[in-house]
């Protein structure tokens, strides 16, 4: 479908937009190159395996949103993102939910990521196991994104604490890890049905992948 073909560049095209204007003077740079490197990185990977590996819509729809999520929470930083000061304003918080809100991106995006790898290079199409083991390498990508705030934060001292927008939550962490899971959860049980017709469209094989581009 001419869709198929013409959303893919039109999505790479915005982000690669959108980053080049976040990278004009933002709030701090080392944190801006921390937080948007995953963008750096992925967006031409996914050209290089494209031919080979073309995404589903939806999958290609919802990276393009965390990466201008990433791509915002660097320029700004987390806890400085206008966004996040108007709800914290208007819900009376005690903090900028801007970080929780990448986090619950950072469990719902990939459930969908994880859960296309599965169905179309394993065994686990159909299966009762596919939902909780894209739900547990989700949350397992959480917990090591946190080990490298972790890292982050020993390399770097009070220089990184933009990376690590804690905003002074001790608990922040574990906040973390389950919005990355509740995030995940919830993908699932919204879009699982609509991954399915498109991941049927593109002929999905059992353990091994025999995806063509759409007509």
């Amino acid at each position: 479908m001419t869709t198929s073909r013409t959303l893919p560049p039109a999505l790479a095209a915005g982000v690669l937009v959108a980053l080049a204007l976040s990278g004009l003077e933002p709030h701090d740079r080392a944190t801006w190159i921390m937080e948007t490197c995953w963008v750096l990185v992925g967006l031409p990977l996914l050209v290089l395996v494209w031919r080979r590996f073309p995404l589903s819509p939806l999958l290609c729809c919802l990276l393009a949103v965390h990466a201008l999520v990433l791509i915002v929470g660097g320029h700004y930083t987390y806890a400085e993102v206008p966004l996040g000061h108007w709800l914290q304003d208007a819900l009376d918080l005690s903090r900028n939910p801007y970080d929780r809100i990448g986090h619950l991106v950072q469990g719902f995006v990939p459930a969908i990521l994880v859960r296309e790898l599965l169905v179309r290079t394993s065994p686990l199409r159909g299966s009762a196991w596919l939902a909780p083991l894209t739900v547990c390498a989700c949350l397992a990508f959480s917990a090591f994104f946190e080990l490298i705030e972790w890292w982050a934060a020993l390399a770097g001292g009070s220089a990184a604490d933009a990376f690590l927008a804690t905003q002074g939550d001790q608990w922040d962490t574990q906040w973390d890890m389950a919005c990355a899971l509740l995030g995940a959860v919830v993908s699932l049980l919204l879009l699982s049905r609509l991954h399915d017709r498109q991941l049927a469209r593109y002929g999905a094989g059992e353990g091994r992948s025999t995806v063509r581009p759409a007509a």
